[in-house]
């Protein structure tokens, strides 16, 4: 190296470092011209295996040469991630009211246009260096800080970006890239934003970094923010900000009531069902302790505020320390005929949850027509009844009386809610518990004659099963939310329902109308011409006499609850005879043995006598047993009033003994029974769309079990059916049944069930018939009074809402732009709606009006109240930007920048070694 090109090399350092370049280095590096001696090339310089040597020689020769950008700087950062969001979202905060305003200018400039397309040359000026994300390109690019932008990421908002960074930003995500992953994502719950960012490095033609799916989603929080942010200012100019709106104001078939409307049993219809599949790993820490701290964060759910959503805080105010209610007990109320059935009636599976999970599912209640009222987390527990008495609380207070709740074990919920706490006021409201139509056919029959929805007055066609259609697509999110954050996870699981409602069930309401109605007029005209042939066959003219029927199998049904008093005696008595005749027998067995002893086999003295000892010892366990059951024996006659001891001559005797056949008939029968139940369920589940090839081969091989389990079971009970001589069962009769029903006729052993007029096949048939007539002119009425209510939803909604935006088109526009977007996600479909009414009007049979109607409802908010002009206070309120943020930035572009000086250090020391080697 020349004496010019070193001169040179030392004009680039700071003047600081040029006065301190007599000082010392280090300690093995003097200012003895050691260092120039060997960028000379006089001197070697010794490199070790660990190396580093040239760094250091470098650093002393140049001091901080390395840190000449001080904004490059890599820092030490003893911050925890915690620490880092606590403060990312702070900063976010306090700005985003100003993005929501740059965000609502951004859409008004460019709505109602095609989306223009992103010029990666950037603009002019160069004011803000920005690397921009956009779908189809990545690049950086220069943008414009107007005058009155007081945040630089409000200034990047009104370009359609969004920062991913609150303070000094320097990657930004464009609007269009976040709303096609949000959208994309209701559609596809198992996309990921790793997925995603990769996808889009991809078309980038660059390579995949962790980093990148971290700023994709601090970018997707703050959009989503001020999304939600926007959505809370327009619902405040359609004065639809009251608690529990939402709620009160979900469904229209159901909600928006009209005047002088035919009375119905039930104001309002909602199922409530928990699902198990959205479960969520717990937070822990080092010592594996769960991670209670994490409470604290601002992602968890006290910064969580969503109407669906019930707290923790209000699901327990309706917990105890035992919740136990029956609406089927025995004499002692101690047991639930259809308990051993469900797995939600036990209390011990209830309040059990592997500590691997702290969100063990989702508790939810839908409408009859699948709009999502309510949502609460299933925390650390099964599904106790504390999730079903907090969201029957809410529904109460929200619509009031005649509510109708379906519930997959709603018999053991009518007496769990009747001694609870709410109890009482449920009572005052006339609030009623259904079992759904698919699961009540597994109850006991008893149970589905009080609560099956055939058989319940002005239910209509509904079979109570929305939750399961719910489950059914919502558990593809399982994948993405088993291991996110709460506050994250209660994001996916909202935004995929509201975006449900609005695209899928609202879209499809009046298809759905339709669908039923052709369901109902099709019971009405080939149910009647059934019922009268059925009629006829059974020689019966009166319609009265089903419900008769259906009480008078109600009736003996119960007699067969518990058997009587004096019969358990006699059963008892009866069995405790036949065990002290055994015992005699044995006893007189042991006293008429004898043994012969002779000279030549007699034992000598001094020989081991434990054969005696066991005989001696038989004998006395004899004895015993033969007291113990005549003490038995004697105290039942004395209870029962017997002066003589019965023999298996009396008559007395061969009663009790034909009970104790009946009752091991009976306990046969329901071993066959819990067998094809379980073979039920399993079939079910072997055909359900979304079970996986290797579930249904394992579903397979438990159904060759379960088949050679019924075999056996079989052999037991025919073989009491052949003492009692009543009819055998074949294997292939019973996989045939379909309904447990079938079972419990063949329960009566007092007498025979089939001789009654109500017990044969024809006459079942017939009931079921009659009851589904009465249904279908149930649901004909039902959805006349539903459509209706929607053709005058679908006038006012769009008198209201277009009102209102005219209130703010002056004052407003962006807001009055927003509201126009708010209108259409639901105006939308009206020319769909139009199409299926007009469809339903030529139905023949269709007996109800297409003409609007006037609603009961003209409050605030109400689409059929009158709009009035409510002021909007000043959005932003804040300081002005602030560039340099100092110790409080919190930049999570920290990944990509040390890169960025990684590659500039590289640079630097390429240029060091080639003036070296021209040396």
């Amino acid at each position: 190296m020349t004496v010019t090109e070193r001169h040179a090399l030392e004009a680039l350092r700071e003047p600081a470092l040029n006065n301190a370049a007599d000082e010392h280095v280090g300690d093995d590096y003097q200012s003895d011209g050691y260092g120039e001696m060997v960028l000379d090339g006089t001197e070697p310089l010794d490199v070790s295996h660990a190396s580093g040597e040239f760094q250091e020689l470098t650093r002393g020769l140049l001091g901080d040469f390395w840190k000449s950008a001080p904004e490059k700087t890599k820092r030490s950062d003893y911050r925890t991630f915690r620490d880092r969001s606590t403060k990312q979202m702070a900063a976010f905060s306090v700005q985003i009211g100003a993005m929501a305003e740059a965000y609502m200018a951004w859409s008004l400039k460019h709505g109602g246009t095609k989306e223009e397309q992103r010029n990666c040359d950037g603009v002019d000026t160069k004011l803000l260096s920005m690397l921009v994300l956009d779908v189809f390109c990545a690049e950086k690019t220069s943008i414009t800080i107007g005058p009155t932008d007081r945040y630089l990421t409000s200034a990047l908002v009104r370009h359609g970006l969004i920062p991913c960074s609150p303070i000094t930003p320097k990657v930004a995500i464009t609007v269009h890239v976040l709303n096609l992953y949000h959208t994309t994502r209701q559609r596809c719950p198992h996309l990921s934003i790793q997925a995603y960012v990769k996808s889009l490095c991809d078309m980038h033609e660059v390579p995949f970094h962790n980093h990148r799916s971290r700023q994709f989603s601090i970018a997707l929080d703050v959009y989503l923010q001020v999304v939600v942010f926007v959505s809370n200012l327009v619902r405040r100019v359609l004065q639809r900000d009251q608690p529990d709106w939402r709620l009160k104001h979900s469904c229209p078939s159901c909600t928006y009531r009209l005047q002088d409307e035919p009375a119905m049993r039930f104001s309002m219809l909602f199922t409530q069902d928990g699902n198990d599949s959205l479960k969520r790993v717990a937070t822990r820490i080092l010592d594996g302790d769960v991670d209670h701290v994490a409470a604290s964060l601002p992602t968890s759910e006290r910064t969580f505020h969503h109407e669906q959503y019930l707290t923790h805080e209000f699901v327990d105010k309706f917990a105890s320390d035992r919740q136990t209610g029956h609406s089927i007990v025995d004499e002692d109320g101690d047991g639930n005929l259809c308990a051993e059935r469900w797995k939600n009636m036990k209390d011990n599976a209830t309040q059990k949850m592997w500590n691997v999970f702290d969100e063990s599912g989702v508790f939810i209640a839908v409408c009859w027509h699948g709009f999502c009222l309510l949502i609460a987390d299933m925390v650390q527990s099964g599904e106790q009844s504390k999730y079903a008495l907090a969201v029957t609380s809410k529904l109460l207070d929200a619509f009031g009386p005649d509510l109708g709740g379906g519930y997959d074990i709603g018999c053991r919920f009518k007496t769990t809610l009747a001694s609870s706490v709410l109890g009482e006021h449920a009572r005052s409201l006339n609030y009623m518990s259904l079992v759904n139509a698919f699961h009540g056919h597994a109850h006991n029959r008893l149970c589905q004659l009080d609560n099956l929805t055939t058989y319940v007055e002005g239910l209509g066609l509904e079979d109570l099963e929305g939750c399961e259609r719910a489950f059914s697509k919502s558990n593809a999110l399982a994948s993405s939310t088993r291991y996110a954050s709460i506050f994250h996870r209660r994001q996916a699981i909202t935004s995929y329902f509201e975006h449900s409602d609005e695209m899928e069930v609202y879209a499809n309401l009046t298809k759905f109308l339709l669908n039923n109605y052709k369901q109902a007029l099709d019971i009405l005209s080939n149910g009647r011409a059934t019922l009268d042939r059925l009629m006829c066959k059974l020689r019966v003219s009166d319609l009265a006499i089903f419900k008769l029927w259906l009480d008078e199998e109600r009736v003996y049904l119960k007699s067969l609850l518990h058997e009587l008093p004096e019969e358990t005696l006699q059963m008892e008595y009866w069995q405790r005879l036949v065990n002290l005749a055994a015992s005699r027998q044995d006893l007189e067995a042991i006293l008429s043995t004898w043994t012969v002893v002779t000279a030549q086999s007699a034992a000598p003295v001094w020989s081991d006598s434990s054969a005696t000892r066991r005989r001696e010892t038989t004998h006395r366990h004899a004895q015993e047993n033969y007291e113990k059951d005549l003490k038995v024996v004697q105290e039942l006659e004395g209870r029962l009033g017997i002066t003589r001891c019965w023999v298996p001559e009396d008559k007395e005797w061969q009663a009790a003994a034909r009970l104790v056949a009946n009752r091991k008939y009976q306990r046969a029968l329901d071993n066959v029974e819990r067998l094809v139940v379980s073979r039920i369920f399993e079939l079910s589940k072997m055909n359900q769309s979304g079970t996986r090839y290797k579930l249904r081969k394992h579903i397979g091989k438990a159904l060759q079990t379960r088949s050679a389990a019924i075999q056996a079971a079989l052999t037991h009970y025919n073989t009491a059916a052949k003492a009692l001589g009543r009819r055998t069962l074949e294997f292939d009769e019973v996989v045939e049944y379909a309904f447990l029903a079938d079972f419990d006729l063949l329960r009566d052993t007092r007498q025979d069930v089939l001789t009654r007029p109500w017990a044969s096949p024809t006459a079942r048939l017939a009931i079921n018939t009659y009851f589904k007539l009465c249904r279908a002119e149930e649901e004909v009425v039902c959805l006349n009074v539903e459509i209706c209510r929607i053709v005058t939803y679908l006038v006012d909604e769009d008198r209201y809402v277009r009102a209102c935006e005219a209130l703010y088109q002056d004052a407003h526009p962006a807001l009055a732009y927003q509201t126009s977007r708010y209108h259409t996600i639901r105006s939308r479909f009206t020319p769909l709606h139009l199409c299926y009414l007009e469809k339903i009007s030529h139905l023949p049979g269709f007996n109800g009006m297409l003409s609007p109607g006037i609603s009961t409802s003209c409050g605030l908010g109400d689409s059929a109240g009158v709009p009035q002009h409510v002021h909007i206070e000043a959005i932003l309120s804040s300081s002005p930007v602030c560039v340099d943020g100092g110790e409080e930035d919190i930049d999570e572009d920290a990944d990509e920048d040390h890169g960025a000086t990684l590659e500039e250090q590289c640079e630097a020391l390429q240029n060091i070694l080639s003036v070296t080697t021209d040396a």
